[in-house]
C-alpha cells in the first residue's frame, strides 16, 4: 500500500500523531508499530549524538545525515526540526534544499535568536518578526516540490506573551506557511485560544513534552481542542535513557544480563526486527 503524502494525511479530520525519533532504528520501530508520521527531534539528536543539551550545538549537517539514514529505511513522512534554519535567510535556503533532498516531508523553522535552546527551557530569545518572515519566505522559495511542507514555530509565548505570539503566528501565516507551531503554551485556556484563532485555518501542532511547560494530553483530547498534529518529540529518548540507566546499573552489579533476558530481543529477534533474513536473501540474488 502506498503511503499517503503528508499533505494528504493532514487533509483528513483525525489528528496526526508523530513520535519523536533520532535514528534509523527508532524510526523503523515506530513505523512497524503503525505510526503514520515521524518527528525528527533536534533535541533528541543533541541528546543521542552529542550527549548534550538542546542549546544550539547540533549542526545542519548532523540533522541532514540523520534524516538521510531515516528516509532510506522507512516510508512514512518525516517532519524535521530544523531549529532556526541554522542561520539567516541565506542559510535557510541551503537548509531547506538539503533537507528536502534528504527526504523531509515537512520542515520546521523557529523564530528563536541564537544560541537557541529547547522550547521548554527558560531564557529564550526571539528574532524580530520581519527577520523571521524573511526566513520563512526563503524556506518557501527554496522548495522544489509543493509536497514539501514548511511549518513556522514561534517561541514568543515565553518571551513576549501569548498575545504577541499569536500576532507573530498571524504574520507567519501570511507568508504562506503550511502549518503553525506555537511553542510552550502554558494552560488549557491558552491551548484553546490558539485553536480558536488558528485551528480552522491551518494545521496547528501541539508539542507534548513530559515535564515541560504545556499540559500533556493524549491525541484524542488534543483533537477535541482543535489541534491537527501532536508530537511527542523527546519521549523516545527519555524511555531509552531510563531503561538503560536500570540496565547498566544492573550489569555493573550483577556482571551479566540474565535478569534482562525477558526484557530484550535476543540475537535472532533483533535480526528479524531489522529485516536481516530478507536482506541476506536479496543479497543471494546477486551471487555468481
Amino acid at each position: 500500500m502506498t503511503t499517503p503524502s503528508l499533505k494528504a494525511r493532514l487533509a483528513r479530520p483525525e489528528i496526526l500523531v508523530a513520535p519523536g525519533v533520532y535514528d534509523a532504528l527508532t524510526a523503523l520501530l515506530a513505523e512497524q508499530a503503525g505510526m503514520q508520521a515521524l518527528y525528527l527531534s533536534g533535541a533528541s539528536i543533541a541528546y543521542t549524538r552529542l550527549g548534550r543539551s538542546d542549546v544550539g550545538l547540533t549542526t545542519f549537517t548532523e540533522v541532514q545525515q540523520t534524516l538521510e539514514q531515516i528516509a532510506d529505511r522507512v516510508s512514512v513522512p518525516v517532519i524535521v526540526d530544523a531549529d532556526t534554519g541554522f542561520g539567516n535567510a541565506i542559510n535557510v535556503l541551503r537548509t531547506v534544499r538539503g533537507l528536502e533532498r534528504a527526504g523531509a516531508a515537512m520542515i520546521q523553522i523557529e523564530d528563536q535568536s541564537f544560541p537557541k535552546r529547547c522550547g521548554h527551557l527558560d531564557g529564550k530569545g526571539v528574532v524580530p518578526v520581519a527577520e523571521m518572515c524573511g526566513k520563512l519566505r526563503a524556506a518557501l522559495d527554496a522548495r522544489h516540490h509543493d509536497g514539501t511542507l514548511v511549518m513556522a514555530r514561534t517561541d514568543a509565548v515565553a518571551v513576549e506573551g501569548v498575545d504577541a505570539a499569536f500576532e507573530r503566528a498571524e504574520r507567519y501565516l501570511e507568508c504562506g506557511v503550511d502549518a503553525l507551531f506555537i511553542e510552550a503554551l502554558r494552560t488549557p485556556e491558552q491551548m484553546d485560544a490558539a485553536c480558536a484563532r488558528f485551528g480552522a485555518r491551518v494545521p496547528l501542532l501541539a508539542n507534548m513534552v513530559e515535564g515541560g511547560k504545556t499540559p500533556v494530553q493524549n491525541a484524542r483530547a488534543l483533537q477535541a481542542r482543535g489541534f491537527r498534529i501532536a508530537i511527542f518529540p523527546g519521549a523516545t529518548v527519555r524511555v531509552v535513557a531510563r531503561t538503560l540507566q536500570d540496565y547498566f546499573a544492573d550489569l555493573a552489579q550483577a556482571g551479566g544480563t540474565a535478569a534482562w533476558r525477558d526484557r530484550m530481543l535476543d540475537f535472532d529477534g533483533l535480526n528479524r526486527t531489522i529485516g536481516t533474513p530478507e536482506l541476506l536473501e536479496r543479497g543471494r540474488r546477486y551471487e555468481s
